[in-house]
């Protein structure tokens, strides 16, 4: 797939503007609040992707996090986060990753997430699988598959907390509470794209986060659902990158979690 092939190769030449920066403090603007940081890492990311992007596919609108981007007639879009997790990036935190992600009228397509610091390219297609690059151990991809924990009790599930957390009501500090004794641990990696790659590969048994936006899961979403999971809105209803709302894990707990995540709204 050419859209696959092109999404790869940019996806790894903006990881190569990030690796450039990364291990080391940067400074940083506030976007919206205090914790909502920018630098000059996702501007550069993000001017690449995009301009290499309307490029290869002049006809498809382009979304990108920091503003930058296409209209489009062709139906198609991509949705490009140009540096995932920028907190953990101008912290020196090697947890940050590109994420490029292309839907069409029949949902996701095509999927790229670049983690450069840890060396980990995921990428995956609609019906041909998901796969995962590891630098330095072999260049040979290796298929992705989800776990096969059956239940909370023994799972490791992945979430993030909005940036309003500190003025919201809404902000999963509820279910943060009432799902940690019910599992065998949470984890909070700080980059939404990074945690559906690590349901994709088993790592974690499930994932969920609200007031999230279309590009942090777009390209995941499509590498869970490839490597055999499920992914839904936050409580079940159809998936849409657009829904504020996912709920992404290996399928076998999904309607527990789902259930969990409900009683905390009750």
């Amino acid at each position: 797939m050419r859209e696959l092939i092109v999404a790869r190769r940019v996806a790894a030449e903006a990881g190569a503007i990030l690796r450039a920066g990364a291990g080391r403090a940067h400074s940083s603007d506030a976007k919206r609040t205090s914790v909502d940081l920018v630098t000059e890492y996702d501007r550069r990311s993000e001017a690449h992707v995009v301009a290499q992007l309307r490029a290869a596919f002049p006809d498809d609108e382009v979304v990108a996090e920091e503003g930058g981007g296409q209209a489009g007639a062709s139906g198609r879009h991509w949705l490009v986060d140009p540096l995932d997790g920028t907190t953990n990036f101008a912290h020196g935190l090697p947890f940050f990753c590109v994420s490029i992600g292309l839907e069409d009228g029949s949902g996701p397509l095509a999927g790229v997430v670049e983690a450069p610091a840890l060396g980990w390219h995921f990428y995956a297609a609609r019906g041909q699988g998901a796969f995962l690059v590891e630098e330095g151990r072999t260049l040979e991809p290796r298929r992705l598959a989800v776990s096969d924990t059956p239940a909370l009790e023994q799972s490791l599930l992945a979430t993030g907390f909005p940036y309003d957390t500190a003025t919201s009501a809404r902000n999963n500090l509820r279910e943060w509470t009432a799902l940690y004794p019910r599992t065998q641990g949470l984890r909070r990696v700080g980059a939404a794209a990074l945690d559906l790659c690590f349901v994709a590969a088993g790592w974690m048994d499930g994932y969920w986060e609200l007031k999230i936006k279309p590009w942090d899961v777009a390209a995941g979403a499509l590498l869970v659902t490839e490597a055999g999971g499920r992914v839904t809105g936050y409580r079940g209803q159809p998936y849409a990158s657009d829904a504020g709302e996912i709920l992404a894990t290996n399928g076998r707990l999904h309607d527990a979690l789902a259930a969990a995540l409900a009683e905390t709204a009750a």
